[in-house]
């Protein structure tokens, strides 16, 4: 980049999606976010490159309210009351009786009290709330995936390269790092 800013030489603008000023594409935003976390997953963390490779139908896996739970990899929809309306193992739905086997016949999530009452970030779960965290949701669940097919527990030490990705992704180099390689 040059000593001098253009909007002329973009070819994409981006905006905080609390504040748009403009209409997002979310498929796309989704999918760049999406690759970006998985790359650096797979680039710096030794993860699997089918990490990298998605179907339309994966991101059917996608939408605001879920929550992670980093003790056991299940991802879960809850009521508003924390009753478990739906939970998957990684990407794999689990059937009724699964969720009445992990949350017992009432179907309650143990953290919701915490997470009713002040919706911060624990070292037990992560709440998706908003669109740009989609990805990361989704990028959850698939190396909840691989990590049962290379045979490995399911633990929340996967969450620490979660995290390290987020933070990569998001600091002001890595912008500029991918910005100049797209526009290339």
């Amino acid at each position: 980049m040059g000593d001098h800013f253009s909007l002329s030489d973009c070819d994409v603008i981006g905006f905080d999606l609390d504040h748009t000023l403009c209409r997002y594409h979310l498929k796309e935003t989704s999918r760049l976010i999406y690759e970006s976390f998985a790359g650096y997953l797979v680039e710096h963390k030794g993860y699997d490159k089918d990490l990298l490779n998605l179907t339309p139908a994966t991101w059917d896996f996608c939408f605001k309210g879920l929550v992670v739970d980093l003790e056991d990899g299940n991802l879960v929809k809850l009521a508003e009351d924390g009753t478990v309306l739906r939970a998957t193992h990684g990407s794999n739905d689990l059937s009724t009786e699964e969720i009445i086997k992990h949350y017992g016949p009432k179907r309650e999530w143990k953290h919701f009290n915490s997470l009713n009452t002040s919706f911060t970030r624990s070292a037990k779960y992560y709440f998706y709330d908003n669109y740009f965290d989609l990805p990361g949701a989704l990028l959850c669940g698939r190396v909840v995936d691989m990590l049962h097919k290379r045979g490995n527990e399911v633990n929340s030490d996967f969450w620490k390269d979660m995290v390290a990705a987020i933070d990569h992704n998001y600091n002001t180099s890595a912008f500029k790092v991918t910005v100049v390689a797209r526009m290339c």
